[in-house]
């Protein structure tokens, strides 16, 4: 049976926290985000419970009539609790080994494992909005070539299509 999943990194932000809202661009960003689902067949919505995630697609909830439903398993991936001064180069590290896990933090392979149970389950056409190391995690599970490289070249918003069926995971908002 095909299945199609698109997954989202959130708008433009006002910062990292969970409670952070979207900007003013960010703002507008989630109504073209609105414009661009309005005409695809979306059955399903499952979002990430930070603020920022679910402003991001609300409006096109909205426009859709769909709910969105929130999942704790599409919440951005913490690499560690402390603000370490070196975090990108930490950060690169980590998509290069799965299981280094910093102290109080999750492993790239324990962020993807959780991720993938939502893929897994979530309905036909279904959205999953959630944050950019999530995503670009779940992308390099999807397909090896994705990697540290590609999460900087990550736009907020962003939009993958991703075919089940196939294997085939394709960026899809420019």
């Amino acid at each position: 049976m095909r299945k199609k999943i698109f997954l989202v990194r959130h708008c433009q932000a006002t910062g990292q926290a969970p409670e952070a809202g979207l900007t003013a661009g960010g703002a507008e960003q989630a109504q073209q985000l609105a414009q661009f689902f309005e005409e695809m067949e979306i059955a399903h919505i499952i979002s990430s419970p930070f603020t920022r995630a679910i402003h991001s697609i609300e409006p096109a909830a909205s426009k859709l009539g769909l709910q969105i439903e929130i999942d704790s398993r599409l919440s951005e991936r913490v690499l560690s609790p402390e603000d370490l001064p070196d975090w990108m180069e930490r950060l690169e590290e980590s998509f290069g080994n799965l299981d280094l896990k910093l102290m109080g933090g999750e492993s790239g392979n324990e962020a993807m494992a959780r991720g993938m149970e939502v893929v897994a389950a979530a309905p036909d056409r279904s959205i999953l909005v959630s944050h950019g190391n999530l995503l670009g995690l779940l992308l390099k599970k999807m397909d090896t070539r994705y990697g540290f490289k590609e999460w900087k070249e990550l736009s907020n918003p962003d939009v993958y299509e991703i075919d089940m069926e196939e294997g085939s995971v394709k960026r899809i908002w420019a």
